[in-house]
Protein backbone atom coordinates (compact mmCIF):
# COMPACT_ATOMS: atom_id res chain seq x y z
CA UNK A 1 0.00 0.00 0.00
CA UNK A 2 1.40 3.40 -1.03
CA UNK A 3 1.48 6.13 1.60
CA UNK A 4 2.02 9.88 1.41
CA UNK A 5 5.73 10.65 1.69
CA UNK A 6 4.98 13.66 3.91
CA UNK A 7 2.19 12.69 6.31
CA UNK A 8 1.88 8.87 6.01
CA UNK A 9 -1.78 8.84 4.94
CA UNK A 10 -2.55 5.74 2.89
CA UNK A 11 -3.42 6.09 -0.78
CA UNK A 12 -6.90 4.62 -0.14
CA UNK A 13 -7.77 6.87 2.81
CA UNK A 14 -11.16 8.52 2.17
CA UNK A 15 -10.73 11.66 0.09
CA UNK A 16 -6.98 11.15 -0.40
CA UNK A 17 -5.20 11.15 -3.77
CA UNK A 18 -1.42 10.83 -4.19
CA UNK A 19 0.35 12.78 -6.93
CA UNK A 20 3.20 11.44 -9.06
CA UNK A 21 5.66 12.41 -6.31
CA UNK A 22 3.77 10.40 -3.69
CA UNK A 23 2.41 13.48 -1.90
CA UNK A 24 -1.28 13.54 -0.95
CA UNK A 25 -3.78 16.25 -1.83
CA UNK A 26 -4.11 17.24 1.84
CA UNK A 27 -0.42 18.11 1.94
CA UNK A 28 -0.59 20.03 -1.34
CA UNK A 29 -3.96 21.60 -0.32
CA UNK A 30 -5.42 20.71 -3.73
CA UNK A 31 -8.73 19.84 -2.05
CA UNK A 32 -9.00 22.96 0.04
CA UNK A 33 -11.06 25.54 -1.86
CA UNK A 34 -14.37 24.42 -0.37
CA UNK A 35 -12.89 24.25 3.11
CA UNK A 36 -11.34 27.70 2.79
CA UNK A 37 -14.64 29.16 1.61
CA UNK A 38 -16.27 27.87 4.79
CA UNK A 39 -13.35 29.23 6.82
CA UNK A 40 -13.82 32.71 5.34
CA UNK A 41 -17.53 32.65 6.15
CA UNK A 42 -16.77 31.47 9.70
CA UNK A 43 -14.26 34.28 10.23
CA UNK A 44 -16.78 36.85 9.01
CA UNK A 45 -19.50 35.59 11.39
CA UNK A 46 -17.14 35.62 14.37
CA UNK A 47 -16.09 39.21 13.64
CA UNK A 48 -19.77 40.15 13.46
CA UNK A 49 -20.37 38.43 16.81
CA UNK A 50 -17.49 40.29 18.46
CA UNK A 51 -18.84 43.65 17.27
CA UNK A 52 -22.53 42.94 17.96
CA UNK A 53 -24.27 45.03 20.65
CA UNK A 54 -25.88 43.27 23.60
CA UNK A 55 -28.80 41.16 22.42
CA UNK A 56 -32.32 42.39 23.17
CA UNK A 57 -33.24 39.07 24.77
CA UNK A 58 -32.00 37.42 27.95
CA UNK A 59 -28.85 35.90 26.42
CA UNK A 60 -26.14 37.05 24.02
CA UNK A 61 -25.39 33.50 22.97
CA UNK A 62 -26.15 29.86 23.53
CA UNK A 63 -22.82 28.24 24.39
CA UNK A 64 -22.39 24.56 23.60
CA UNK A 65 -20.67 23.18 26.68
CA UNK A 66 -19.37 19.60 26.67
CA UNK A 67 -17.12 19.55 29.74
CA UNK A 68 -14.02 19.12 27.58
CA UNK A 69 -11.03 21.42 27.93
CA UNK A 70 -11.79 23.62 24.89
CA UNK A 71 -15.37 24.42 25.84
CA UNK A 72 -14.48 24.87 29.53
CA UNK A 73 -11.64 27.23 28.65
CA UNK A 74 -13.77 29.36 26.34
CA UNK A 75 -16.86 29.37 28.59
CA UNK A 76 -14.71 30.83 31.36
CA UNK A 77 -13.49 33.54 28.96
CA UNK A 78 -16.95 34.36 27.59
CA UNK A 79 -18.43 34.87 31.05
CA UNK A 80 -15.56 36.07 33.24
CA UNK A 81 -13.50 38.07 30.71
CA UNK A 82 -15.83 39.09 27.86
CA UNK A 83 -18.90 39.67 30.05
CA UNK A 84 -21.25 37.76 27.76
CA UNK A 85 -24.66 36.67 29.00
CA UNK A 86 -24.42 32.97 28.32
CA UNK A 87 -26.86 30.08 28.26
CA UNK A 88 -24.50 27.11 28.65
CA UNK A 89 -26.13 24.24 26.74
CA UNK A 90 -25.03 20.69 27.53
CA UNK A 91 -26.49 17.75 25.68
CA UNK A 92 -26.56 14.78 28.04
CA UNK A 93 -25.09 12.19 25.70
CA UNK A 94 -25.90 8.68 26.97
CA UNK A 95 -22.30 7.67 26.23
CA UNK A 96 -20.63 10.60 27.99
CA UNK A 97 -17.30 10.16 29.76
CA UNK A 98 -17.53 10.34 33.55
CA UNK A 99 -14.65 12.84 33.51
CA UNK A 100 -16.59 15.24 31.27
CA UNK A 101 -19.46 15.15 33.77
CA UNK A 102 -17.03 15.94 36.61
CA UNK A 103 -15.65 18.94 34.72
CA UNK A 104 -19.20 20.25 34.13
CA UNK A 105 -19.83 20.09 37.88
CA UNK A 106 -16.67 22.15 38.49
CA UNK A 107 -17.73 24.76 35.93
CA UNK A 108 -21.15 25.15 37.56
CA UNK A 109 -19.41 26.00 40.83
CA UNK A 110 -17.01 28.58 39.39
CA UNK A 111 -18.58 30.14 36.26
CA UNK A 112 -21.72 32.32 36.68
CA UNK A 113 -23.54 31.23 33.52
CA UNK A 114 -27.03 29.79 33.20
CA UNK A 115 -26.63 26.04 32.67
CA UNK A 116 -29.21 23.92 30.88
CA UNK A 117 -29.11 20.16 30.34
CA UNK A 118 -30.82 18.69 27.29
CA UNK A 119 -31.35 14.98 26.58
CA UNK A 120 -32.94 12.63 24.04
CA UNK A 121 -31.48 9.17 24.61
CA UNK A 122 -33.91 7.23 22.44
CA UNK A 123 -33.47 9.32 19.30
CA UNK A 124 -29.70 9.70 19.45
CA UNK A 125 -29.38 5.94 19.94
CA UNK A 126 -31.75 5.40 17.00
CA UNK A 127 -29.58 7.62 14.82
CA UNK A 128 -26.34 5.92 15.90
CA UNK A 129 -27.80 2.48 15.14
CA UNK A 130 -28.68 3.76 11.69
CA UNK A 131 -25.11 5.02 11.13
CA UNK A 132 -23.36 1.86 12.30
CA UNK A 133 -25.66 -0.64 10.61
CA UNK A 134 -26.14 1.05 7.23
CA UNK A 135 -23.88 0.03 4.36
CA UNK A 136 -20.63 1.98 4.53
CA UNK A 137 -19.72 4.38 1.70
CA UNK A 138 -17.83 2.79 -1.17
CA UNK A 139 -14.05 3.07 -1.12
CA UNK A 140 -12.08 5.22 -1.56
CA UNK A 141 -14.88 7.46 -0.26
CA UNK A 142 -15.00 11.18 0.45
CA UNK A 143 -13.12 13.28 2.96
CA UNK A 144 -14.26 12.45 6.55
CA UNK A 145 -16.26 9.33 5.55
CA UNK A 146 -14.37 7.36 8.20
CA UNK A 147 -15.69 9.78 10.86
CA UNK A 148 -19.37 9.57 9.92
CA UNK A 149 -20.56 8.24 13.33
CA UNK A 150 -18.80 11.04 15.23
CA UNK A 151 -19.91 13.74 12.79
CA UNK A 152 -23.51 12.47 12.92
CA UNK A 153 -23.60 12.40 16.72
CA UNK A 154 -22.17 15.92 16.94
CA UNK A 155 -24.61 17.21 14.34
CA UNK A 156 -27.52 15.72 16.28
CA UNK A 157 -26.89 17.80 19.38
CA UNK A 158 -25.83 20.85 17.35
CA UNK A 159 -29.29 20.71 15.78
CA UNK A 160 -30.86 20.39 19.24
CA UNK A 161 -28.95 23.53 20.25
CA UNK A 162 -29.99 25.34 17.07
CA UNK A 163 -33.64 24.58 17.74
CA UNK A 164 -33.35 25.81 21.35
CA UNK A 165 -31.68 29.05 20.25
CA UNK A 166 -34.28 29.50 17.49
CA UNK A 167 -37.20 29.05 19.89
CA UNK A 168 -35.70 31.44 22.46
CA UNK A 169 -34.52 33.96 19.84
CA UNK A 170 -30.88 33.74 20.92
CA UNK A 171 -28.88 35.27 18.04
CA UNK A 172 -25.61 33.29 18.28
CA UNK A 173 -24.46 29.75 19.10
CA UNK A 174 -20.85 29.33 20.25
CA UNK A 175 -19.27 26.00 19.31
CA UNK A 176 -15.74 25.34 20.57
CA UNK A 177 -14.27 23.29 17.75
CA UNK A 178 -10.49 23.29 17.62
CA UNK A 179 -8.80 24.96 14.60
CA UNK A 180 -8.58 21.72 12.62
CA UNK A 181 -12.23 20.84 13.23
CA UNK A 182 -13.32 24.34 12.19
CA UNK A 183 -12.01 23.68 8.68
CA UNK A 184 -14.39 20.76 8.22
CA UNK A 185 -17.52 21.92 10.10
CA UNK A 186 -20.42 23.69 8.43
CA UNK A 187 -21.20 27.01 10.12
CA UNK A 188 -24.32 28.03 8.20
CA UNK A 189 -27.42 26.86 10.09
CA UNK A 190 -29.48 26.27 6.97
CA UNK A 191 -26.69 24.16 5.44
CA UNK A 192 -26.34 22.10 8.64
CA UNK A 193 -30.03 21.21 8.32
CA UNK A 194 -29.78 20.46 4.59
CA UNK A 195 -26.77 18.18 5.12
CA UNK A 196 -28.62 16.26 7.82
CA UNK A 197 -31.57 15.68 5.51
CA UNK A 198 -29.19 14.49 2.77
CA UNK A 199 -27.49 12.05 5.14
CA UNK A 200 -30.54 10.57 6.87
CA UNK A 201 -33.49 11.35 4.63
CA UNK A 202 -36.67 13.27 5.36
CA UNK A 203 -38.47 10.44 7.19
CA UNK A 204 -35.77 9.77 9.79
CA UNK A 205 -34.88 13.47 10.19
CA UNK A 206 -38.52 14.30 10.93
CA UNK A 207 -38.74 11.37 13.35
CA UNK A 208 -35.63 12.47 15.23
CA UNK A 209 -36.66 16.13 15.50
CA UNK A 210 -40.46 15.98 15.48
CA UNK A 211 -40.72 17.79 12.16
CA UNK A 212 -39.22 21.03 13.58
CA UNK A 213 -36.20 21.20 11.26
CA UNK A 214 -38.25 22.23 8.24
CA UNK A 215 -38.97 25.66 9.76
CA UNK A 216 -35.23 26.38 9.75
CA UNK A 217 -35.09 25.85 6.00
CA UNK A 218 -37.79 28.37 5.14
CA UNK A 219 -37.64 31.13 7.75
CA UNK A 220 -35.94 34.46 7.03
CA UNK A 221 -32.18 34.67 7.59
CA UNK A 222 -32.53 37.30 10.31
CA UNK A 223 -34.64 34.90 12.38
CA UNK A 224 -32.04 32.12 12.36
CA UNK A 225 -29.22 31.89 14.93
CA UNK A 226 -25.66 32.03 13.65
CA UNK A 227 -22.92 29.59 14.64
CA UNK A 228 -19.62 31.08 15.81
CA UNK A 229 -16.34 29.26 16.41
CA UNK A 230 -14.40 31.19 19.11
CA UNK A 231 -11.08 29.46 18.44
CA UNK A 232 -10.93 30.91 14.94
CA UNK A 233 -9.59 34.12 16.50
CA UNK A 234 -6.69 32.29 18.20
CA UNK A 235 -6.03 29.56 15.63
CA UNK A 236 -2.32 30.41 15.31
CA UNK A 237 -1.78 30.35 19.08
CA UNK A 238 -3.88 27.26 19.83
CA UNK A 239 -2.03 25.12 22.37
CA UNK A 240 -3.90 22.26 24.12
CA UNK A 241 -1.19 21.87 26.77
CA UNK A 242 -1.41 25.53 27.76
CA UNK A 243 -5.21 25.39 27.87
CA UNK A 244 -5.16 22.41 30.23
CA UNK A 245 -2.51 24.07 32.41
CA UNK A 246 -4.57 27.27 32.75
CA UNK A 247 -7.74 25.37 33.56
CA UNK A 248 -6.08 23.24 36.21
CA UNK A 249 -4.67 26.37 37.83
CA UNK A 250 -8.25 27.67 38.13
CA UNK A 251 -9.59 24.35 39.40
CA UNK A 252 -11.73 23.85 36.30
CA UNK A 253 -10.24 20.66 34.83
CA UNK A 254 -9.09 17.45 36.48
CA UNK A 255 -8.53 15.03 33.62
CA UNK A 256 -6.76 14.81 30.25
CA UNK A 257 -8.15 15.34 26.72
CA UNK A 258 -8.17 11.59 26.07
CA UNK A 259 -10.17 10.98 29.24
CA UNK A 260 -12.98 13.39 28.34
CA UNK A 261 -13.86 11.59 25.11
CA UNK A 262 -17.21 9.84 25.05
CA UNK A 263 -17.49 6.10 25.57
CA UNK A 264 -18.17 5.66 21.84
CA UNK A 265 -14.51 6.39 21.08
CA UNK A 266 -13.70 2.64 20.75
CA UNK A 267 -16.67 2.10 18.41
CA UNK A 268 -15.56 5.07 16.31
CA UNK A 269 -12.22 3.34 15.85
CA UNK A 270 -13.98 0.06 15.06
CA UNK A 271 -16.01 1.81 12.32
CA UNK A 272 -12.88 3.42 10.84
CA UNK A 273 -10.81 0.24 10.86
CA UNK A 274 -13.59 -2.04 9.63
CA UNK A 275 -14.65 0.15 6.71
CA UNK A 276 -11.53 2.13 5.81
CA UNK A 277 -8.57 0.37 7.47
CA UNK A 278 -7.54 3.46 9.43
CA UNK A 279 -7.57 4.67 13.01
CA UNK A 280 -10.20 7.25 13.94
CA UNK A 281 -7.58 9.98 14.56
CA UNK A 282 -5.53 9.21 11.46
CA UNK A 283 -6.22 12.59 9.81
CA UNK A 284 -5.30 14.41 13.00
CA UNK A 285 -2.13 12.40 13.59
CA UNK A 286 -1.18 12.86 9.93
CA UNK A 287 -1.63 16.61 10.32
CA UNK A 288 0.83 16.53 13.21
CA UNK A 289 3.33 14.49 11.17
CA UNK A 290 2.89 16.98 8.31
CA UNK A 291 3.70 19.96 10.53
CA UNK A 292 6.80 18.29 11.97
CA UNK A 293 8.03 17.24 8.52
CA UNK A 294 7.71 20.77 7.18
CA UNK A 295 9.25 22.57 10.12
CA UNK A 296 11.32 20.50 12.49
CA UNK A 297 11.83 23.47 14.83
CA UNK A 298 8.18 24.45 15.25
CA UNK A 299 5.60 22.10 16.67
CA UNK A 300 2.33 23.87 15.89
CA UNK A 301 -0.77 21.97 16.95
CA UNK A 302 -4.26 22.49 15.55
CA UNK A 303 -6.10 19.66 17.23
CA UNK A 304 -7.35 18.94 20.76
CA UNK A 305 -5.04 15.99 21.34
CA UNK A 306 -1.33 16.62 20.95
CA UNK A 307 0.75 13.83 19.44
CA UNK A 308 4.44 13.33 20.30
CA UNK A 309 7.12 14.05 17.72
CA UNK A 310 8.47 10.51 18.07
CA UNK A 311 5.13 8.87 17.15
CA UNK A 312 5.61 6.09 14.59
CA UNK A 313 2.17 6.53 13.05
CA UNK A 314 2.04 3.49 10.70
CA UNK A 315 3.17 1.12 13.47
CA UNK A 316 0.74 2.53 16.05
CA UNK A 317 -2.12 2.38 13.57
CA UNK A 318 -1.40 -1.23 12.60
CA UNK A 319 -1.21 -2.37 16.23
CA UNK A 320 -4.33 -0.46 17.25
CA UNK A 321 -6.29 -1.90 14.34
CA UNK A 322 -5.44 -5.47 15.31
CA UNK A 323 -6.51 -5.06 18.93
CA UNK A 324 -9.70 -3.13 18.11
CA UNK A 325 -10.90 -5.73 15.60
CA UNK A 326 -9.96 -8.58 17.96
CA UNK A 327 -11.99 -7.05 20.81
CA UNK A 328 -14.93 -6.46 18.45
CA UNK A 329 -14.84 -10.12 17.40
CA UNK A 330 -14.57 -11.33 21.00
CA UNK A 331 -11.15 -12.83 20.33
CA UNK A 332 -7.99 -12.85 22.42
CA UNK A 333 -7.24 -12.40 26.12
CA UNK A 334 -8.53 -9.32 27.97
CA UNK A 335 -5.30 -8.80 29.93
CA UNK A 336 -3.24 -8.93 26.73
CA UNK A 337 -5.52 -6.42 25.03
CA UNK A 338 -5.28 -4.10 28.03
CA UNK A 339 -1.47 -4.21 28.07
CA UNK A 340 -1.33 -3.49 24.33
CA UNK A 341 -3.78 -0.58 24.56
CA UNK A 342 -2.06 1.01 27.55
CA UNK A 343 1.27 0.87 25.72
CA UNK A 344 -0.24 2.38 22.56
CA UNK A 345 -1.94 5.28 24.35
CA UNK A 346 1.21 6.03 26.31
CA UNK A 347 3.05 6.17 22.99
CA UNK A 348 0.46 8.80 22.01
CA UNK A 349 1.62 10.80 25.04
CA UNK A 350 -1.09 9.82 27.54
CA UNK A 351 -0.16 9.39 31.19
CA UNK A 352 -0.42 5.86 32.55
CA UNK A 353 -3.67 6.69 34.39
CA UNK A 354 -5.20 8.24 31.28
CA UNK A 355 -4.03 5.32 29.13
CA UNK A 356 -5.64 2.82 31.52
CA UNK A 357 -8.87 4.82 31.62
CA UNK A 358 -9.16 4.87 27.81
CA UNK A 359 -8.06 1.23 27.53
CA UNK A 360 -10.90 0.23 29.85
CA UNK A 361 -13.42 1.86 27.50
CA UNK A 362 -12.02 -0.17 24.59
CA UNK A 363 -12.31 -3.38 26.60
CA UNK A 364 -16.01 -2.54 27.22
CA UNK A 365 -16.70 -1.90 23.53
CA UNK A 366 -18.90 -4.97 23.04
CA UNK A 367 -21.08 -4.01 26.02
CA UNK A 368 -21.63 -0.48 24.68
CA UNK A 369 -22.39 -1.86 21.21
CA UNK A 370 -24.95 -4.29 22.63
CA UNK A 371 -26.66 -1.47 24.52
CA UNK A 372 -27.01 0.47 21.27
CA UNK A 373 -28.09 -2.57 19.26
CA UNK A 374 -25.00 -2.45 17.05
CA UNK A 375 -23.67 -5.83 15.81
CA UNK A 376 -19.89 -6.28 15.84
CA UNK A 377 -17.51 -8.71 14.22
Amino acid sequence: MSVCTVCSLKADHPGVVLDDKGVCNLCTMDFAEGLLENYRYTSKVFTEFQQAPQATGEYDCLFMYSGGKDSTYMLDKFVNEYGKRVLAFTFDVPFESVHAAQNIALAKEKIPATFVLDADDDNIKLMMREVFTRKAPKKPGKYLDEKLPCVSCRTFFVLRAILMAYRQKIPYIALCADPQQILTMESNVREVVRDFYKTFGERLADTLFGGELEALLFDEDENLPKIVFPFIATRHEYDPDRIVEELRAKGLYQSSPLETHCTLFPLLNYYSFKNFDCMFYKLNAASHVRSVQRNADYDRNTFSIKFPRSLDLPVVEERLGKVVLAIAAGEGVREDHEAELVDLFQRMDATEDAARFVAASFLDMRTVAADLGIPLG
